[in-house]
């Protein structure tokens, strides 16, 4: 009971930047929690903090041993709750990492209305569009477009989704519409680097594909999905998105599909968890909520969507069902 006592004085004082603050909010004096903070590094034989006068900082193996306290002290607190008969309540802090874009202007939205449902439980988002290792970033949910290949993880599909291809309206008044693939070395091009399919453009046609390999000497290029969309509605060329990325700039107008009969393969909206974690009652919440709200959101551009039939015919094609 001292060492979990400990270590739960080890993830406060992380979390307020101090071992007497956290030793306040935990009912010791500073000379207690000092005491038990190096008790607990001297039975792991390891340092886990560097102390100077003005600030506290994790050594290495700090953060090392921080994710896993993080994730047994939430263990308990879910086992807890799953004891009591009295707590109903969904609660605690959820861990979600999810690509830059869609992040920002979808699922940010979308978790606030999670939060009015269940306010005892607290979100935290992690934005990357580089693919996070959920052990080691302790995420408790993943969100991705496809699947990548990972045995230990659970996909469980959300939504469909395509990439198509956009650009500003001025830009194309510019420029012109092209009408096929081999038209697009004529027009300027934006590319998110670290995503394999960025540079390279398989495009569906019915049966017939094609493939634009993007000069990327030439191209506008960034890790950051969210910037390669902006650079698009400012105008400065065309680049391939995610449908749900781009939904509300083609509605308002800022950004136009470019050849919207041609298209990427299908790529469903992923949620990815660990096989083998266990999957605390507010993750699963969350992973009902946004299988709900993908489908409302399906629904409303079908009802509003009329004058943007190819949009709608894009947005929502069919997904692949969970088995």
């Amino acid at each position: 009971m001292d060492n979990l006592e400990a270590i739960r004085l080890f993830v406060e004082a992380e979390q307020t930047g101090g071992i007497s603050a956290a030793g306040r909010k935990l009912g010791l004096s500073p000379a207690a929690a000092s005491a038990r903070l190096l008790k607990l590094e001297s039975s792991l034989a390891t340092r886990l903090f560097e102390r100077t006068t003005r600030q506290l900082r994790l050594t290495d193996e700090g953060r090392i041993y921080l994710q896993y306290c993080r994730q047994a002290l939430q263990a308990l607190d879910d086992a807890r709750a799953a004891l009591s008969v009295e707590k109903k309540e969904i609660r605690g802090k959820i861990r979600i990492s999810a690509t830059s874009d869609f992040g920002r202007h979808v699922l940010n939205a979308w978790l606030d209305e999670f939060m009015a449902l269940y306010p005892q439980v607290v979100p935290a988002l992690i934005l990357s569009d580089s693919l996070s290792h959920l052990i080691a970033d302790d995420v408790d949910l993943m969100i991705r477009f496809g699947v990548p290949p990972a045995s230990s993880l659970v996909a469980r599909p959300l939504a469909a989704n395509r990439r198509v291809l956009c650009a500003a309206p001025s830009y194309l008044k510019r420029k012109g519409m092209p009408s096929h693939p081999d038209q697009l070395a004529d027009f300027d091009h934006i590319v998110a680097s670290q995503n394999g399919w960025s540079s390279e453009w398989h495009l569906l046609r019915g049966n017939e594909t094609s493939i634009f390999k993007v000069p990327m000497e030439f191209a506008r290029e960034t890790n950051d999905g969210a910037l390669a969309r902006q650079w698009a509605i400012d105008g400065h060329g065309i680049v391939l998105k995610s449908i749900w990325d781009v939904s509300a700039d083609l509605y308002a107008g800022r950004l136009s599909l470019v050849m919207p009969d041609w298209q990427t393969a299908e790529s469903p909206l992923h949620a990815l968890y660990p096989r083998n974690r266990y999957l605390p009652a507010r993750v699963r919440a969350l992973l009902d909520f946004l299988r709900e709200r993908f489908a409302q959101a399906a629904q409303e551009v079908h009802i509003g969507g009329a004058s943007n039939p190819a949009l709608v015919s894009t947005l929502f094609c069919d997904a692949n069902e969970p088995s």
